[in-house]
């Protein structure tokens, strides 16, 4: 999937033409990266963005304990992706910010953390109060 930020200095392709999940986030750390009730996380299989030099990141606690960059284009400062920090490697998937990528199928988003949601969950939703188990999650 192609992607990109609100102003065009960052621009990317997905490794796979699709998202392996589709969440949206209710975490109040979500909502204000988001300026939303919620932020919306495509998971891909990890690839790089941190060789642009248009992008920028900063390292932060999740509810979780894990620690995550925020990847964010440093001329209109949008969210581009996170990845949770791996001791001695890389981690499996990146977190694409949705809003950014052209065609996503919104369809079938999962919502995590709905213990912090400011807006009501749709009924029969795939859903969990914190952070899911992700190896049930997996497609």
């Amino acid at each position: 999937m192609n992607g990109r930020c609100a102003c065009g200095s960052v621009t990317f392709t997905t490794p796979t033409d699709k998202p392996l999940n589709l969440y949206h986030c209710h975490c109040i750390e979500c909502r204000r990266q988001s300026a939303s009730a919620f932020g919306t996380s495509a998971i891909f299989p990890f690839f790089r963005v941190d060789d642009n030099p248009n992008i920028s990141h900063f390292t932060r606690e999740c509810d979780s304990g894990r620690k995550q960059n925020c990847y964010f284009c440093n001329k209109c400062g949008s969210r581009i992706l996170h990845a949770h920090i791996v001791e001695g490697g890389e981690p499996p998937v990146v977190a694409v910010k949705g809003g950014l990528l052209e065609g996503l199928d919104w369809k079938n988003a999962k919502h995590i953390y709905t213990r912090s949601a400011v807006v009501p969950i749709p009924e029969g939703v795939e859903s969990w109060v914190a952070e899911p188990d992700f190896v049930k999650a997996k497609n």
